[in-house]
C-alpha cells in the first residue's frame, strides 16, 4: 500500500479563530493540525465533495 504524502500551506488565522481552534482541538484530544484536517474532511463530507468512510467499505 502506497504511503499517501500531505500537501503543506500557509494558513492566515486571526488570533481569535486561533485560539477557538486550539481549544476545541484540546477538547477533542487532537493536534491543532488534527483538528483543521478534521474540520476540512467534515465540511466536504456534508457538502457531499468527499465520500464518507462508511461509504468507501
Amino acid at each position: 500500500m502506497a504511503r499517501q504524502q500531505n500537501k503543506s500551506f500557509l494558513l492566515r488565522l486571526d488570533p481569535e479563530t486561533m485560539e477557538e481552534i486550539e481549544r476545541w482541538a484540546a477538547r477533542e484530544f487532537r493536534s491543532v493540525n488534527g483538528q483543521l484536517q478534521w474540520i476540512i474532511d467534515e465540511s466536504l463530507r456534508r457538502h457531499g465533495i468527499k465520500r464518507s468512510h462508511k461509504e468507501n467499505d
